[in-house]
């Protein structure tokens, strides 16, 4: 389930009225968190870069889109990937949204959340992300560096690829490896963004 309309969810809860898809609607999703049938649950966050999207399962934070990404995406990239049965649910994801509020205001350096890597790829590639995770703020690595510690040296343009492939930005802080030599390098947000994130972070003068 990934979009339900009002009158969708009136038939399923038994109404039979359009003016009462609204309450249908709410009674619904209460009935989905008491009762957990939604495997995946997701929200919108505010950045200054516009309105992003995040989503947790059970496990902890499976993916974070920036902005620039329609919902729609979104939400076919989870249910391809996970399970079609998908909620807007913000109450579940507001411990996520605040700390990355407080990250975008400059007032966190850390994130506490926990994660869900069901959509990180094997290998490689995972090896490359869960590296990247470890990078504190405030620093950055190359391509080569962390295709390094995730084995294979000369593997940077895969590691490139693998970075590119990040379910979980930000959080994951991808924007902190750059080319060799300082270049920013691509970003899924725009290496504007990126390189407002590292200002941020003051990985980079401003």
């Amino acid at each position: 389930m990934t979009r339900t309309d009002a009158k969708t969810l009136t038939r399923l809860l038994g109404g039979g009225v359009d003016h009462d898809a609204a309450a249908a609607a709410d009674r619904f999703k209460q009935r989905v968190e008491r009762e957990s049938l939604a495997e995946v649950a997701y929200a919108t966050y505010d950045s200054p870069f516009g309105t992003g999207h995040v989503a947790t399962t059970q496990k902890g934070i499976v993916a974070i889109r920036l902005p620039g990404y329609s919902e729609d995406a979104f939400l076919e990239e989870i249910a391809a990937g996970l399970s079609p049965r998908i909620l807007e649910l913000p109450g579940r994801l507001e411990e996520a949204r605040r700390e990355l509020d407080e990250y975008f205001a400059g007032d966190r350096q850390e994130f506490e959340l926990v994660l869900d890597w069901s959509l990180v790829r094997r290998g490689f590639y995972g090896r490359v992300l869960r590296a990247t995770s470890r990078l504190p703020f405030g620093a950055t690595s190359t391509y080569g560096e962390i295709a390094a510690q995730a084995g294979n040296p000369r593997a940077f343009r895969a590691a490139g690829t693998a970075l590119g492939s990040n379910p979980i930005p930000i959080v994951v802080p991808c924007h902190r490896v750059l080319r060799a030599g300082g270049l920013i390098g691509d970003y899924g947000g725009g290496p504007e963004m990126k390189e407002s994130l590292l200002r941020l972070e003051g990985a980079i003068a401003p």
